[in-house]
C-alpha cells in the first residue's frame, strides 16, 4: 500500500507541470524589413513581403488564412511547423536560418484544392 501512494504521489507532481508553448524564437531573430522569396535555382521572385513578423513565413501559400498550428521542431536554427486552414487546405513548413537576414524554406501542402511543394529562398533586401 505503502508504494501505491508512492507511484500515485508523483503521477500526481508529474501533471502538475504546465506545458510550455514552443517559442519558434529563431524566427524573432529575422530582421523586420523587406524579403524577397525566390525558389531555389531560379532567378524570379517568388513575392516580396514586408516582414515584421517573421511568423508569416510558415504559411507562404496560405497568407492571411487563420489557420491552427502544430510545432514539429524548434530549435536556435531552424523551425518546422504543421498547420491547417479550414476550407482552404494545409502544410507542412521548415524554416531554416542562416543567417538573420537569410533563410531556407521548404514548404508543401494542399491549397485551393492543389498540392504545393516548393523550395525557397527568402533574403532580406532592405527597409519597407
Amino acid at each position: 500500500m505503502r508504494y501505491s501512494l508512492v507511484v500515485l504521489g508523483l503521477a500526481g507532481a508529474a501533471t502538475a507541470v504546465p506545458a510550455q508553448a514552443p517559442s519558434l524564437a529563431m524566427l524573432d531573430r529575422l530582421e523586420k524589413g523587406s524579403w524577397q522569396l525566390r525558389e531555389r535555382g531560379k532567378d524570379a521572385v517568388v513575392q516580396t513581403m514586408c516582414l515584421g513578423d517573421a511568423r508569416r513565413m510558415i504559411q507562404v501559400y496560405h497568407p492571411g488564412a487563420t489557420c491552427s498550428r502544430y510545432v514539429i521542431e524548434d530549435t536556435p536554427s531552424s523551425v518546422t511547423v504543421h498547420y491547417t486552414c479550414p476550407g482552404a487546405g494545409h502544410g507542412r513548413t521548415t524554416i531554416r536560418s542562416e543567417t538573420n537576414r537569410l533563410v531556407q524554406i521548404d514548404t508543401q501542402g494542399i491549397a485551393e484544392g492543389r498540392p504545393f511543394s516548393q523550395a525557397i529562398e527568402a533574403r532580406r533586401t532592405g527597409g519597407c
